[in-house]
């Protein structure tokens, strides 16, 4: 793209969602866009939209297509411009002189947002000047841009209540564009606009075809004999848009990051979550086991994350779930009084000269094997919280941890591939339990937990399975077991789902 043709002017993505309350909170995920995908494409039923038109598109010469506009087109530039020249004389001799209709200029930044969510022919994204130039939305000159709805004339741009003049919201833009948030994310808007979901199927699957006429390379002007078909394609190419030439046929590299993202980070809080505790690591969570019966000295929610760190999360017994959030006229002490959990005190202390001591403690090592993706059915807990077993090292072993100080316990051998999956069934707090694990070696063996000992347990010193299961011809992906049923239930990883059914009987 280049500042010296406004048809391939440079284009910006649209970083930020909230442009209503009073204060921007930009450490919370709700405030950004999901730049995963195209700008038509964030509302679900414009989407639906999109979509509908493209499969049902019928056209002898013209192919189909999501959207008949663009994100980036001259007029865009000269309307976002129109208070600056040379845009506004430029904006001028477009439109014979006269400035458009004042509901089509650009009067409100919160307006402009949501007519890209709404209106079926608005996909536009921004330019570069949103993030450093605050004179775009100053009325300097003095123009004479009509009247709006209420009859009062348009001067300088309405601004988002939390910025106070243009330069803090240029100031809050750029460090939003800057965030982490973005960064982590920034890529997958560059495969949509330059390049491998520009074009093709890919395209498609991601909602993010334009009209043929806007792709490079897409129609030969020489081969037009027709003056006048050939001047409508010029005019088409020049006036609505062009999307930019194809740069990457892969996937661009993401940018190195602490943190993920999930669709999920994008939503607003729903009405009835009661509490949201928020891990120091920005590692996603995947595995969440609630041990929560009274009777325990300690209840606890115990949470593992893919970057293996562990947290023994306290369970406030006392916990009773209110019909409204509490007032901000409580004191901290009395709102923490009455949120279910509390977070692992390891990690909630931030002293930075012991901090490393004290992620270490709640580590499980990084001896997992590089070929499996770590899951949720990747660790159990004992029911008193006080062990976790894991699996998925490369020494095709599971291992029981203690996660007051994350050491290990037991180093447990029996299969001849990597372990894939575990399971625990059910039990109370003072009896035994059978652990069940499946592995890569497409089999699934039963073991003994012994709670007296707290400990694996076989016929001898050394821990020996109960029972091998055998059955599968893939490795086994889950597993599942019910001491009270007497069936253990395993999945394996193959072209239909395969499920094997084993029976045992206690002795």
């Amino acid at each position: 793209r280049t500042y010296n043709d406004l048809n391939q002017y440079p284009v910006f993505p649209w970083v930020l969602t909230n442009y209503e309350t009073k204060e921007l909170d930009l450490s919370q995920p709700s405030n950004y866009r999901d730049l995963s995908k195209p700008i038509g494409a964030l509302n679900p039923s414009r989407r639906a939209y999109f979509e509908e038109r493209y499969s049902t598109w019928e056209h002898e010469s013209i192919p189909p297509f999501h959207y008949g506009t663009h994100y980036s087109t001259s007029a865009f530039v000269y309307n976002w411009m129109i208070r600056v020249e040379p845009f506004t004389t430029m904006f001028l001799a477009l439109q014979g002189g006269k400035f458009d209709y004042p509901n089509r200029l650009f009067t409100s930044v919160a307006l402009s947002w949501k007519n890209c969510q709404r209106d079926t022919s608005d996909v536009k994204e921004l330019i570069p000047e949103f993030y450093f130039l605050p004179e775009m939305f100053v009325n300097a000159n003095r123009y004479r841009l009509g009247l709006n709805e209420d009859g009062k004339p348009i001067g300088d741009v309405d601004l988002p209540p939390w910025a106070n003049s243009p330069e803090e919201f240029v100031r809050i833009n750029r460090m939003a564009l800057e965030s982490e948030f973005v960064s982590c994310q920034l890529h997958q808007w560059i495969d949509l606009v330059f390049g491998y979901k520009q074009r093709g199927p890919e395209a498609v699957r991601a909602t993010n075809v334009f009209y043929y006429l806007t792709y490079e390379n897409n129609v030969e002007l020489d081969s037009v004999q027709d003056k006048v078909m050939r001047e409508a394609i010029e005019n088409q190419i020049r006036n609505f848009g062009q999307t930019p030439s194809q740069l990457l046929m892969e996937p661009h590299p993401p940018r190195s990051s602490a943190m993920h993202l999930s669709p999920m980070m994008f939503s607003s809080i729903p009405d009835d979550v009661c509490m949201t505790m928020k891990f120091l690591s920005n590692s996603p969570i995947v595995h969440i086991s609630a041990n929560t019966y009274p009777q325990l000295s300690n209840p606890s929610v115990v949470t593992v994350t893919m970057h293996q760190q562990f947290a023994v999360n306290r369970w406030n017994s006392g916990y009773a779930a209110v019909a409204q959030s509490p007032s901000y006229a409580e004191t901290p002490q009395n709102q923490a009084a009455n949120l279910p959990l509390s977070m692992d005190s390891v990690l909630s202390q931030t002293n930075n000269s012991t901090n490393q001591n004290h992620m270490l403690r709640r580590h499980l090592g990084d001896n997992f094997s590089q070929n499996l993706r770590i899951r949720s059915n990747c660790f159990v807990t004992t029911v008193d919280s006080k062990f976790l077993i894991a699996c998925g090292f490369w020494d095709n072993s599971f291992r029981v941890f203690s996660t007051e100080t994350a050491k290990i316990v037991q180093i447990i051998f029996g299969h001849y591939g990597v372990v894939t999956c575990l399971s625990r069934s059910e039990c109370n707090i003072t009896s035994d339990c059978y652990i069940a694990s499946g592995s890569a070696d497409c089999t699934v063996l039963l073991w003994h937990w012994n709670a007296r000992t707290q400990t694996i347990v076989g016929e001898g010193e050394v821990p020996t399975p109960r029972a091998t299961l055998t059955g599968h011809e893939q490795p086994v992906s889950s597993v599942v077991i019910s001491a009270e049923l007497g069936l253990v239930v395993s999945g394996s990883y193959s072209e239909y789902s395969a499920t094997k059914n084993r029976s045992f009987r206690e002795n």
